[in-house]
């Protein structure tokens, strides 16, 4: 199992890392920076948490067990960071596992195709509006997302990260990909992909 390690005196010296891990730690920077994103929701806020996350890591790399995903194991380094960061008292949305939102989803995805949304984003330039509609989640169902859709973790890799069951994760994605596509059905409408709704007028 996967922890992050508690933190060393100031005044320890570290061990150095191999440089295989060093490397691989790099190259997952920009995974860490999207994921520190989604908790924060603010640009500086996100660096300051990827560059605490990264000296927690290259002080504990032993604890990094080889061979396992290193941006799952940085991940939960962010995740731990930013909930030490975050100010004690901040409203946080509650969220049970529901037994319906599997059904809920398979509903709004037929409605998706149905109404022709999906051919049509693929001709829109959706990065902006991806960002935009990640954004305005409630932090439960964004950072679900950005694990299993953006940073493509599994179901299970993302309940380790985030230290909730599985079901609960299916739950979060569920909504939140609910929440998502009623975002990028009004981002094709307003770039004219798809025609606006009729308002009805009074009689």
């Amino acid at each position: 199992m996967m922890t992050d390690a508690p933190d060393r005196p100031a005044t320890e010296l570290p061990p150095p890392a191999p440089a295989e891990f060093s490397a691989a730690a790099i190259a997952a920077m920009d995974d860490v920076y999207r994921f520190a994103r989604s908790l924060t929701r603010d640009a500086v806020d996100a660096e300051d948490i990827v560059q605490d996350t990264y000296l927690r890591a290259f002080r504990s790399w032993r604890t990094f067990q080889e061979g396992t995903d290193i941006k799952r194991w940085l991940f939960t380094i962010a995740r731990n960071v930013f909930l030490r960061s975050r100010e004690r008292g901040q409203r946080e949305v509650t969220l049970d596992d529901d037994a319906s939102a599997a059904a809920e989803s398979a509903q709004a995805q037929e409605a998706w195709v149905r109404g022709g949304l999906d051919p049509l984003l693929h001709r829109a330039e959706l990065a902006p509006a991806i960002d935009a509609a990640l954004a305005e989640l409630p932090e439960a169902f964004r950072t679900a997302v950005t694990l299993v859709d953006v940073e493509d973790q599994s179901y299970e890799s993302a309940a380790e990260v985030l230290g909730i069951p599985v079901g609960t994760v299916r739950s979060r994605l569920f909504r939140g990909r609910k929440l998502l596509q009623q975002r990028l059905a009004e981002h094709a409408r307003d770039a004219g992909f798809l025609p606006a709704v009729p308002t009805r007028s009074p009689a």
